[in-house]
């Protein structure tokens, strides 16, 4: 805080008015660095004193401008004994900061949360699903409610979030909304975000995420068993509604694709494989990353079954499909005829063809991986950590294979 701070009064004779007068500037320079401002007073240049800074003699004009540079000299003062009380960093940009009210322009939330929101808006379709929009727009309420409920306030500026604003942020999401573990981790994940872009941005100069960790707790997924999918697969029904959901639904168990990827299927993406044969060719909605999956015979006989149908032709779609939410209402309906006590949704077939169809009949991981359009082996790694059926057939394999190896030394023993 020993930093040396001069100040200096000069003629700027370049500037000189029509009528001959100089206008007076003020330097302040501290540790080799200048800032110079005009003071807005004119003089003769004949009545300046430069050794002294000051106007001559004792005139009306000279009294009310040298008592002028001595009140601004006396403000630089009155900012540099600020800077020390706050213990704040003697510079020209602090100085200039106090003296003209010159503060860095505040960054507040919620309009770069809402900004980041409309950009993806924009890009769906393109790079972005309907559903990450969603997400997002939730994750905004939830922390515009989080700001009101902890601080009685609509808005806070970025350079207040710290480390504390975090934690209290995931404790509200728990306590108050009633997150579960993993909901509160993605909702401050996608809270991370909009502060990375601020950090990327340069509007923070610390991320308060540094000593923040958060862990994602496996999740158990549902599929179906084998015996399981030839249950609805061999129930008749008498509503047509429910076949046609079934269908589709098991359609998904044989491909892996999603319901977004089953509703935009057309007969673009149908093509000859490799080995001659059709494949189904689809960019994921979610990921963008391409699923290429031959068509096992189930799955084309249902494609075979709602080739004329009235949406199929008129919509030009592979498969006449309902909408998510009517589907998952319907699928209950199918389980509980069925006599399945599982939550059936239309996710479960995606699973269920990761599990029960493919890794359990031996197809290995890095292919369903790349069926699954899954940008990441981990990913598909978590249906093959719930297969006690695959293990044990694996384990059953070597031991057998062990007990062949015993029994040879046993019969060179007998010889």
């Amino acid at each position: 805080m020993n930093n040396p701070i001069t100040i200096l009064f000069y003629l700027k004779r370049a500037k000189a008015n029509s009528n001959g007068l100089v206008p007076i500037f003020q330097r302040i320079t501290i540790n080799g660095k200048r800032l110079d401002n005009s003071t807005g007073k004119f003089i003769d240049p004949t009545n300046w004193n430069a050794d002294l800074s000051r106007l001559k003699g004792n005139s009306a004009e000279a009294r009310t401008i040298n008592s002028h540079l001595e009140n601004l000299k006396g403000k630089i003062y009155e900012a540099e004994k600020k800077l020390i009380s706050r213990d704040e960093e003697l510079n020209i940009e602090n100085i200039r900061n106090i003296l003209y009210n010159s503060k860095k322009r505040e960054h507040l939330l919620i309009p770069i949360f809402k900004e980041h929101n409309r950009k993806i808006k924009e890009l769906i379709g393109l790079e972005y699903a309907p559903g990450t929009l969603e997400r997002y727009e939730t994750s905004l309420k939830h922390t515009q409610n989080f700001l009101k409920w902890k601080y009685s306030i609509s808005d806070i500026s970025i350079e207040k979030i710290d480390h504390a604003f975090i934690t209290e942020y995931e404790f509200y999401l728990r306590s108050e909304r009633k997150c579960a573990n993993n909901t509160a981790v993605k909702y401050i994940k996608n809270f991370h975000k909009i502060i990375n872009q601020c950090l990327a941005n340069g509007w923070l100069d610390k991320d308060p995420f540094v000593n923040y960790k958060a862990k994602v707790k496996e999740v158990i997924r549902e599929f179906l068993t084998e015996k399981e999918i030839e249950t609805i697969m061999n129930k008749e029904f008498v509503s047509e509604r429910l076949e046609l959901v079934r269908d589709i639904f098991i359609f998904s168990c044989f491909t892996g694709l999603a319901y977004i990827d089953v509703k935009q299927l057309t007969l673009n993406n149908i093509s000859l494989g490799i080995d001659g044969d059709k494949w189904i060719y689809k960019n994921r909605q979610k990921t963008d990353t391409t699923s290429k999956i031959p068509l096992l015979p189930t799955a084309q006989l249902i494609l075979d079954k709602y080739e004329n149908h009235p949406v199929c032709k008129n919509e030009k779609r592979l498969l006449p499909i309902l909408s998510n939410q009517k589907m998952n209402a319907y699928l209950k309906e199918i389980a509980d005829v069925c006599g399945i006590k599982k939550d059936l949704t239309f996710h479960i077939a995606r699973h269920t063809f990761a599990t029960t169809v493919t890794l359990s009949n031996g197809v290995p991981i890095e292919t369903v991986s790349k069926m699954l359009g899954h940008t990441n082996l981990k990913t598909t790694q978590h249906y093959a950590k719930i297969l006690d059926k695959k293990i044990s057939e694996d384990m059953q394999f070597l031991k057998d294979k062990f007990n062949v190896k015993r029994d040879k030394i046993q019969q060179n023993k007998n010889i």
